[in-house]
């Protein structure tokens, strides 16, 4: 055999035309949707994803992840883009793969339990749309709320994949909580409701290969759905959890393709594809196709997100993990909440703190939305409480998670935190036993109201029916009577070399050739810090969006320290250099303030946020202790309270703004 004789038949052997395997396993890519919600705060683009769709349908996935989790929140709040498009768009590309998405349960794509009606329409517009596949998950692993939405599921001709949320109360599996009984237990109940494929959802990466070989054993030997594993590569276990796994005869995995892999997210396909090359779990994948894509991907879709990618990490991997059992996308939020309040020191204590207030509420399993909620509330306590007094400052998901309303923990939440949290709870203080949506009134015909003709169809009033802020004001853009935000507008790679070109000069200490114009009395001067150094730059209006002046190294300030926390955040900008505003006035509408000066006692925001609602208007009488407003952070409300009994003189912002911390909301005579 001669040499390229030899090279052939080895290109030949790494293709997809190798003899198939007796018992291939199946593989479903998490790239477009898990992936970069993992590395780059969900900020992937729908333009991004079609380059490489195509390609990805010809590889031969069982299924690929491309909708809910936090995609639909995040593409209309942060990337102006319609969710049900992203969908249509690419059941256009994806003609041989299904889509699958993340299905909260009764959760949704949102961070509450809808009622049944929204729930209900919410699945049957999704199977219209193009998706094939749900993965259904509730975070408390409370199976009551999947009786809404599974027989929709059903009803539709779509795949109903249970999920069981994986965690553990010991250093590995076992212990008197979650031990194997609780989760063959699970499994029976979710094969019991029809459920076509079982998943193992390990939302942290805490699952070991060992424990996950006796796991997948003992489910293949007790219930009959396909066994799908889900394990984020964050604690560095993943790869060979997966080949435990493997071995004990799971059927499904999941990973990335590798420019979107490894960190928070998953580990890689492409390892995977030649471990498993010629034995009889063959995946059949080409490997050549792979790197194509991995090409496609690295040169023309991850420059335009390195900005937000986190790069003041040497390791990849996050052994911390399984100490705080916190999951990557929960741990930039705390961070970044932190970081805004001036509080990164405290994070020590917030990882200290967590492991308390997660056993307080019940042992819950850590992810969406209980990881925000344990997490926030976390961040609460080390802030807000005192020797005297703890849980002073409870958040409404806390209190919605005492009375019930998202369902039964796996131990009784502490009586104590519970009495506290539902005192004054406009439902009752009584917690309920029942099916959570079962005390919700029906949504939609409100929702109708209030949104009126601005809704065009089904999916317009799902979108303002869970997000009644944010929606409402997407819609309006989409529909041309707001201007869209440049912030929420696509960079180009072109963009990204002029970015990446001012850098250059300005870490070099050069100028910009010519003044883009003359420098006037109106120019402001910034601090920019730019990978460690700071710099001078000028910055003036002129009839539209600022413009830079001028560009120079500042004397005298000391950079913060770059390896202090992740800077990947909810909200992050889509540019990598940002020229931060200086504060401009207190906001203040004559309708709702009138005459009334800011003399009186402020009510103030504690943290950062946005303005959800407002209990209490002007001229409103109000007593100490009551609800004036009510801002989101971290993706959960927090209420105001009336710092002293009076009646509201002022309300300096509206629904659906930003505030800092400490920005004067309402004020009290």
């Amino acid at each position: 055999m001669t040499e390229h004789t030899q090279l052939e038949t080895t290109q030949m052997n790494y293709g997809n035309d190798r003899p198939p395997a007796k018992n291939p396993l199946k593989v479903e890519d998490l790239s477009l949707r898990d992936g970069h919600q993992s590395l780059f705060a969900t900020r992937g683009r729908t333009e991004d994803m079609i380059p490489v769709a195509e390609r990805m349908d010809d590889i031969g996935f069982w299924a690929v992840e491309v909708w809910g989790g936090a995609t639909f929140d995040t593409m209309h709040r942060f990337l102006g883009e319609d969710p049900w498009e992203r969908l249509r768009t690419l059941k256009r590309y994806f003609k041989k793969t299904p889509l699958s998405m993340l299905l909260r349960g009764q959760n949704l794509v949102g961070y509450r339990n809808y009622a049944d009606d929204v729930a209900k329409l919410f699945v049957k517009k999704t199977v219209d749309n193009g998706l094939e596949i749900f993965r259904t998950f509730d975070a408390l692993n409370d199976y009551r709320n999947f009786e809404s939405v599974v027989p929709v599921i059903k009803e539709c001709g779509a795949h109903f994949q249970g999920c069981i949320c994986y965690t553990l109360t010991e250093p590995r599996l076992g212990g008197e909580v979650y031990n194997l009984d609780y989760y063959i237990k699970k499994a029976k109940d979710l094969e019991a409701m029809g459920a076509d494929s079982i998943c193992i959802k390990d939302m942290a990466g805490l699952m070991a290969p060992y424990d996950a070989y006796q796991l997948v054993k003992a489910l293949k030997a007790n219930v009959k759905p396909l066994i799908h594993l889900h394990s984020h590569f964050t604690s560095g276990m993943s790869p060979m959890t997966h080949l435990k796994a493997v071995e004990a005869g799971v059927d499904i995995v999941d990973t990335c393709v590798t420019p979107y892999a490894y960190r928070t997210s998953h580990a890689a396909l492409e390892p995977l594809v030649m471990a498993l090359l010629g034995t009889n779990r063959d995946t059949g994948f080409d490997i050549k196709a792979l790197a194509d894509i991995n090409e496609i991907l690295e040169k023309e879709v991850m420059p335009k997100y390195k900005h937000l990618l986190d790069d003041t990490k040497v390791s990849l991997i996050d052994i911390n993990v399984l100490l705080h059992q916190t999951p990557g996308g929960m741990l930039s939020n705390l961070v970044n909440q932190l970081r805004e309040m001036d509080s990164l020191d405290k994070i020590g204590q917030v990882y200290k703190e967590l492991p308390r207030v997660r056993k307080e509420l019940g042992q819950i399993p850590l992810v969406t939305p209980t990881s925000q909620i344990v997490g926030t509330q976390t961040v609460n306590n080390v802030l807000f409480d005192t020797k005297e007094e703890r849980y002073k400052m409870i958040s409404g998901q806390v209190k919605d998670l005492c009375y019930g309303l998202y369902g039964k923990t796996s131990v009784p939440i502490d009586p104590e935190v519970q009495k506290k949290a539902l005192k004054g709870y406009t439902r009752g203080e009584e917690p309920i036993t029942c099916r959570p949506a079962q005390v919700l009134e029906p949504e939609l015909e409100k929702a109708k109201q209030e949104i009126k003709d601005l809704a065009k169809n089904d999916e317009d009033l799902l979108l303002y029916a869970l997000f009644p802020v944010t929606g409402k004001k997407f819609l309006k853009q989409k529909y041309g009577l707001e201007e869209m935000s440049d912030v929420l507008k696509p960079v180009s790679l072109e963009d990204v070399k002029k970015q990446d070109a001012l850098i250059k000069k300005a870490k070099t200490g050069e100028l910009m050739e010519k003044p883009c114009f003359e420098k006037t009395e109106n120019t402001r001067i910034f601090n920019v810090f730019v990978d460690g150094e700071c710099f001078e730059v000028g910055v003036e209006e002129q009839g539209g969006a600022p413009g830079i002046s001028h560009v120079a190294p500042a004397a005298g300030i000391s950079s913060p320290s770059r390896t202090s926390a992740p800077k990947a955040s909810p909200a992050a900008p889509e540019a990598p250099v940002q020229v931060k505003p200086e504060p401009g006035p207190v906001k203040q509408d004559a309708e709702k303030t009138g005459s009334a000066s800011d003399t009186g006692t402020p009510v103030t925001a504690p943290m950062p946020g946005m303005v959800i609602r407002h209990e209490k208007q002007v001229g409103d009488a109000v007593e100490e202790g009551e609800t004036v407003v009510v801002i989101e952070a971290m993706k959960m409300e927090n209420a105001l309270p009336a710092p002293k009994t009076g009646t509201v003189s002022a309300i300096h912002f509206d629904t659906g703004d930003a505030v800092a911390k400490g920005d004067v909301l309402a004020v009290i005579d």
